[in-house]
């Protein structure tokens, strides 16, 4: 009989996940005063987006990344 869930569950697909995301991700910790946070899920949320992906955009806009970024020769 089939599973309850259609993904895999479990120690084995939560590793092979952690696996997945470490090799794809970097992970930054940003500390901000307390309020800022509530501010910048509003202005996220605002723009449509996740706060993110909203942080994401508007770092690459800060350091004029642009959207071909991970497509470079």
């Amino acid at each position: 009989m089939p599973g309850k869930y259609e993904t895999p569950r479990g120690k084995a697909a939560t590793d092979a996940k952690r696996r997945y995301y470490e090799k794809s991700y970097d992970r930054i910790y940003p500390a901000v005063k307390k309020g800022k946070k509530e501010l910048y899920i509003a202005a996220a949320k605002e723009a449509g987006m996740s706060l993110n992906e909203w942080i994401e955009t508007t770092l690459d806009a800060a350091a004029g990344i642009g959207d071909d970024w991970g497509n470079q020769p």
